[in-house]
């Protein structure tokens, strides 16, 4: 097996999370490319939600946005957005959460709107979309970030989605229905909450990764679990199954678009 890249790693031990019977509600970009990558492999009967409507989706290029037409081409049915959240998300249905976001916090709070002050941001982002639904109520909620100081953040700079809010049990009393976040999937290793406090601590690195570059990658003082794990790096099947799903996405994405008049 050719050596892979820390983003390989990081998609691979991601698509090992997921089972092959659960419900998973798909964010795009690296969440997307984790939950096809488990579809492709160990997880062929997995159920792919995307907010655009699209269930039991099956692309065989990662799509651009909730709204590329391989979703609904490849899809089982295609149903109205609010169905998709009122009788299949609301209703329980979903198992899976995978979302992305631009900044996190040590309790699993997600921002995707702003960064910097609101009134006035340096950057605006676009937006939260379904992902602050999705994290209240998915059954657990799976994250993938790489990890740096101004990704993974001591403040937010605007609170999208709620992860457990201040820790401590503050989610459960909120009466939040979902389980919230159960583990946060970085470039260096995984972090997921402590029972008691709910904080985000470090439960297992990449082989050649170490605690202190997690550390320095975090932008709060990061805990480290009493028993911390190393995750085996990707088999030639996995690595091989994601490296041809993306060659067919760049090539598929480089081809010109043509729309029939």
């Amino acid at each position: 097996m050719s050596a892979c890249t820390r983003d390989e790693w990081m998609t691979v031990a991601a698509a090992r999370l997921l089972r092959n019977d659960s419900v998973c509600f798909v964010g795009i970009g690296l969440p997307s490319a984790a939950c096809n990558l488990a579809r492709l492999t160990h997880a062929p009967e997995i159920v792919l939600i995307y907010e655009s409507g699209t269930i039991g989706t099956r692309p065989d290029v990662l799509p651009l946005s909730i709204g590329d037409g391989e979703l609904a081409e490849t899809a089982a049915c295609v149903v109205p957005l609010p169905e998709i959240f009122s009788f299949y998300l609301q209703a329980g249905r979903v198992d899976v959460g995978f979302l992305g976001a631009a900044q996190i916090d040590r309790f699993g709070n997600l921002n995707s709107t702003v960064i910097g002050p609101y009134e006035l941001p340096g950057t605006r982002l676009p937006g939260a979309g379904g992902a602050p639904e999705i994290a209240l109520h998915a059954k657990q909620v799976f994250v993938m970030l790489r990890a740096t100081p101004r990704s993974f953040v001591e403040q937010l700079d605007f609170r999208s989605s709620a992860g457990y809010l201040d820790g401590h049990g503050a989610r459960a009393r909120a009466g939040a229905p979902g389980g919230g976040p159960r583990a946060v999937i970085t470039d260096v290793g995984m972090l997921a909450p402590h029972p008691e406090s709910e904080e985000l601590q470090l439960v297992a690195l990449f082989e050649g990764a170490s605690v202190d570059e997690a550390r320095a990658a975090i932008g709060w003082p990061l805990q480290v679990a009493d028993r911390l794990d190393t995750i085996a790096p990707p088999t030639t099947r996995e690595l091989d199954t994601l490296r041809a799903l993306n060659a067919r996405t760049r090539e598929a994405h480089a081809r010109p678009v043509h729309i029939p008049l």
